[in-house]
């Protein structure tokens, strides 16, 4: 069989396109964005423009992972022969909508996902043939941009279970078989995707009667029904039991200040702690790992085609172990006027911010950010995730050997930057502001961590920079089951406020074949 685990066939599926110009402007391209590259990046609070060339996900992938595309003389290569074994595919589903290639109509979300359904099932036989067993282990990679994660969503959730596939006869014109056995998708990554709809500040979420040009699509009403959930108590961002989501990864962008569409429009009604047009809390699917860039819906700043992207991606499909990070917070101090006020009977509410960037060795960009002056700190609320004992989601990280740079050792290393913020105490309803000093910490500390994965066994080396800057030589007591492995770290302050809390860090091997 050509294709081999973990490099199996990737399909791109691109986001929505607008006006009937961008939809022709979309089939006119070969890879349909996958091939923009950047040279901008902006990621100082100053706003300064650093150059930074990163040459696309597709010329990357090619470079790095030695993919290759199927095109040959002007048409895609459906030859098993003449076929790579690592391939990227463009599913061309607006190619229907151009009035030059298609009909100018838009057809229905069920429409897109149905003919995503055909793509993929002659894109099977494209490397298996007629081979049953070939055919029960091909797999593939999908990779979408905003709506094209709702056309995979639909997929999956809908017509993978309510539609038999179709391929066209190589060897008679105009007919069809099919075949009934649904494509494996081993992996889905998405960028920048409303799995929640997309909501406008003043009127909330996209109305269903907006039925322009498919608007309706990011209706919350509307995609229940072509996702197929299951019930009124599900949310519109679970994946419902159809796919699993430890392999549905979510990438999200933060940057809504240099989303220019519409002249800026967009991300004034969209609003803050959003890409510009996607909200940060619309923008994964539930229980799925996530990481968060600053990064904008798209445009020069774009999420795709962004550095940050690409590495998340290729470590998600090609990468060797999961990291995930929760802050565990078991009691946060008042300051003594708050804590004066609270004695006093007075009500005290406060929310904290925590901060978390996540680097690894040798790179220029950050792996994950979330932070306040970038309106995409994590939020803990005091009755929920300290009183409530809930953690804080920080993050989740793919580490891979293939990245190590020259290392004795062969350690995977990064490095998680964690900050909480003092917050601005209300007592009685009124803001203290005499009492808060803007971006003051209550914690603040980057921990370097180094992974050491044998065969037999995990080790994890850890240092503080406080202690030993930009180094790990502690060794972490690690609570290993099998191959994964779990650490506690204590955090402590001695400050006022005071706070007690503790980094819970779970490892496990990624990408070991079934």
């Amino acid at each position: 069989m050509l294709v081999k685990h973990p490099f199996y066939p990737i399909v791109y599926i691109r986001g929505y396109a607008g006006t009937q110009g961008e939809v022709e402007d979309t089939v006119a391209d070969p890879y349909m964005g996958f091939n923009i590259g950047a040279t901008k990046t902006r990621q100082r609070w100053t706003g300064d423009i650093s150059r930074y060339v990163f040459e696309s996900p597709l010329v990357r992938l090619m470079k790095d992972w030695q993919y290759q595309d199927v095109f040959h003389q002007g048409e895609e290569v459906y030859e098993r022969t003449s076929l790579p074994p690592r391939s990227v595919w463009i599913y061309r589903y607006y190619e229907p909508v151009s009035e030059d290639l298609g009909s100018g109509q838009r057809p229905e979300m069920e429409d897109y996902a149905k003919g995503l359904a055909d793509f993929l099932c002659r894109l099977r036989h494209a490397y298996t043939g007629d081979d049953e067993a070939a055919k029960r282990a091909f797999r593939v990679y999908l990779v979408a941009h905003s709506m094209g994660g709702l056309v995979a969503r639909c997929y999956l959730q809908n017509i993978r279970h309510n539609y038999t596939a179709k391929r066209y006869l190589e060897s008679t014109t105009g007919e069809f078989v099919e075949d009934p056995v649904p494509v494996e998708v081993d992996k889905v990554f998405t960028f920048a995707t409303p799995h929640g709809g997309i909501d406008f500040r003043l009127i909330g979420n996209v109305p269903r009667f907006l039925r322009v040009n498919n608007l309706e699509n990011f209706n919350d009403t509307e995609m229940r029904k072509y996702l197929r959930i299951s019930s009124e108590d599900t949310s519109t961002q679970s994946l419902d039991g159809h796919f699993t989501p430890s392999r549905f990864f979510c990438l999200v962008g933060t940057n809504a200040r240099d989303y220019a569409v519409a002249r800026g429009l967009s991300r004034t009604a969209v609003g803050p702690m959003s890409d510009g047009l996607v909200q940060i809390k619309n923008a994964y699917v539930d229980g799925a790992p996530r990481a968060f860039v600053h990064r904008s819906h798209s445009g020069h700043y774009g999420i795709v085609n962004s550095e940050e992207g690409y590495q998340n991606l290729s470590r998600f499909f090609f990468g060797d172990m999961r990291v995930d990070g929760k802050l565990l917070i078991d009691d946060v101090s008042l300051p003594r006027f708050a804590q004066q006020a609270l004695e006093r009977g007075k009500k005290v509410r406060a929310s904290y911010n925590v901060e978390c960037i996540a680097r690894v060795r040798g790179a220029d960009w950050d792996l994950h950010r979330r932070l306040a002056s970038e309106e995409s700190a994590i939020l803990a609320k005091f009755d929920l995730h300290v009183v409530g004992e809930k953690p804080a989601y920080l993050f989740s990280l793919f580490l891979s050997k293939a990245a190590i740079v020259s290392d004795t050792s062969k350690s995977m290393m990064f490095a998680l930057d964690l900050r909480v913020l003092v917050p601005m105490y209300e007592v009685d309803g009124r803001m203290r502001k005499d009492q808060f000093i803007r971006n003051g910490y209550i914690f603040r500390d980057k921990l370097n961590l180094r992974v050491v994965a044998e065969t037999d066994s995990t080790k994890l080396f850890y240092g503080w920079d406080s202690d030993t800057p930009n180094d790990a030589r502690k060794h972490a007591d690690l609570l290993q089951t099998d191959a994964a492995w779990s650490w506690v770290c204590p955090i402590e302050t001695g400050n006022d406020p005071k706070m007690k809390a503790r980094l819970e860090l779970k490892g496990s091997p990624w990408n070991t074949e079934e």
